[in-house]
């Protein structure tokens, strides 16, 4: 059937997402610049050995892309990852896709001990599931040759893994349950979750599955991506499906309009509680995963909202939210990194953190993994760290190592006025070096001032703003730094002010 005008662009994105995903990512159709590329270090660091060779993780990996060389993956080829910790490892699972080859149907899995270095362990499914295929098949579609976004985590003894799949047809889409009695399989497919179909236009697409255990043990399904928002649904605990068969679940969250009409691009979501501030956290990704991808967070004291925003806002309305807590940014003498979303958040502890998949600014088509701490503000909201995680000593940090210069971030955000313009502007977030003096004033401005308790540095301008920054020490990746100060925290816009020390 012919497709609505209202829904042809929002389709036209997702056909577009299968062809970055899926089939067309062939170097005549999407890699760019020199098709032989530097000869870029392997890494094959067994995650066992706990050992961090950091010129083995590079933005650019040409030599090894195509999926023969999978087992040395390591951080590369990843988008879209769930990641856990069971016992020593952390586990990531992610969409079916590698740079400028045939993708391989499976969904990937890799586990590390450290999050810097990650060990490729092979592919959940030997191809395409059954059952998430063949409902696509007998609703006159042809499912895609890749799986997208799964989510992973585990029950008791027993490990769940949620795929999704789509096809050709827009809306056309299955999200499915495997189980396994071990992080790395076998797998054995359960039932499907939940589906979408084309004749459907009140529903938004099934796929992108996240789960959210409650305080009182109820298992909360979430999932969804351009059309309607996210959406939310119960599941029973004892299987991991629906506790109500055919439940499509109700939207707890949209956008706001672009070019006067609700803008699509929100995905992604990802739901966790956190038991000492006694509240769910909805992380959601914003815009087009190759260019402005960019992290949104709500809270609610209920799985099933109302989730608020940094001004109190509901997401569920036609607005844009905040914090915006990651996007696109540059440090100098780099090419920055964008399409930083579609958020893991997993904790150990009370370490938090956030993985996420990251397009270096000198091509957009290498997707590599990037883990990143999660602090959080005295409000307490999330906010997440500048740099990388490299395992850095987290040692004391007196108030006379803070003078010098810095380069510093201060994240604003422009409605870009279209899909396609979202599409092709990534929107890079640029720092500027600012030197903190010892007489406690900072800037070209006298009437600058910082004052710092540990862990807290507050930046006060003579216009009046005020930003109270979170310190700690970090990797600059950029510089092959191996230790230096970084400063995270939220403008008054409610979006990321970011720091590191030169």
């Amino acid at each position: 059937m012919p497709i609505p005008p209202m829904y042809r662009l929002p389709f036209l994105l997702i056909f577009g997402l299968v062809l970055v995903l899926g089939e067309a990512c062939s170097p005549d159709e999407v890699m760019t610049g020199d098709d032989d590329g530097p000869d870029i270090p392997v890494d094959t660091t067994d995650a066992d050995s706990g050992e961090i060779d950091f010129s083995l993780l590079g933005d650019t990996y040409y030599n090894i892309s195509a999926v023969e060389n999978a087992p040395r993956w390591g951080v590369h080829n990843v988008h879209d990852p769930s990641v856990f910790k069971d016992g020593d490892y952390y586990y990531s699972y992610n969409t079916d896709v590698a740079f400028g080859t045939e993708v391989r149907p499976g969904l990937q899995i890799r586990r590390s001990k450290n999050l810097v270095t990650w060990q490729f362990l092979g592919w959940v499914f030997e191809g395409l599931p059954q059952q998430g295929a063949n409902f696509i098949r007998q609703h006159g579609g042809l499912p895609n040759q890749s799986l997208w976004a799964p989510y992973a985590m585990k029950v008791g003894d027993s490990y769940r893994l949620y795929y999704s799949l789509a096809s050709n047809v827009g809306r056309l889409s299955a999200m499915g349950l495997a189980t396994a009695d071990d992080p790395r399989g076998p797998w054995t497919e359960r039932g499907l979750v939940v589906t979408s179909t084309a004749d459907n236009y009140r529903q938004t697409n099934a796929i992108d599955p996240s789960v959210v255990v409650a305080e009182d043990g109820s298992h909360w399904f979430y999932y969804g991506s351009a059309w309607d928002g996210i959406y939310v649904l119960e599941l029973d605990p004892a299987t991991g499906l629906p506790k109500t068969s055919g439940d499509k679940g109700v939207r707890v969250a949209q956008r706001g309009f672009t070019g006067g009409t609700v803008n699509g691009n929100i995905e992604g979501p990802e739901v966790m509680y956190h038991s000492e501030l006694d509240a769910y956290y909805l992380f959601i990704a914003y815009d087009w995963l190759e260019t402005k991808y960019n992290v949104r967070v709500g809270r609610s004291g209920s799985p099933t909202g109302p989730f608020l925003d940094y001004f109190g806002n509901d997401v569920n309305t036609e607005s844009d939210n905040a914090p915006m807590i990651l996007a696109p940014y540059r440090f100098a003498g780099h090419s920055g990194y964008q399409g930083v979303s579609h958020p893991a958040v997993f904790h150990d502890g009370t370490d938090w953190y956030m993985a996420h998949q990251a397009r270096p600014g000198e091509n957009k088509f290498f997707m590599n993994l990037h883990v990143r701490r999660i602090y959080w503000t005295e409000a307490g909201w999330p906010i997440v760290s500048p740099e990388r995680y490299a395992g850095v000593v987290q040692d004391s940090i007196g108030v006379g190592e803070l003078p010098g210069d810095w380069e510093i971030i201060d994240f604003d955000y422009s409605v870009v006025p279209g899909y396609a313009e979202q599409q092709t502007d990534p929107d890079f977030q640029e720092s500027n070096r600012v030197t903190f003096s010892e007489d406690g004033t900072f800037g070209a401005d006298s009437g600058n001032t910082w004052s710092y308790t540990a862990p807290w540095l507050v930046l006060t301008y003579a216009d009046g703003r005020i930003h109270r920054l979170r310190v700690a020490r970090g990797r600059d990746w950029e510089n092959e730094v191996p230790n230096t100060l970084i400063l995270t925290g939220l403008n008054a816009k409610g979006y990321a002010v970011w720091g590191k020390k030169r």
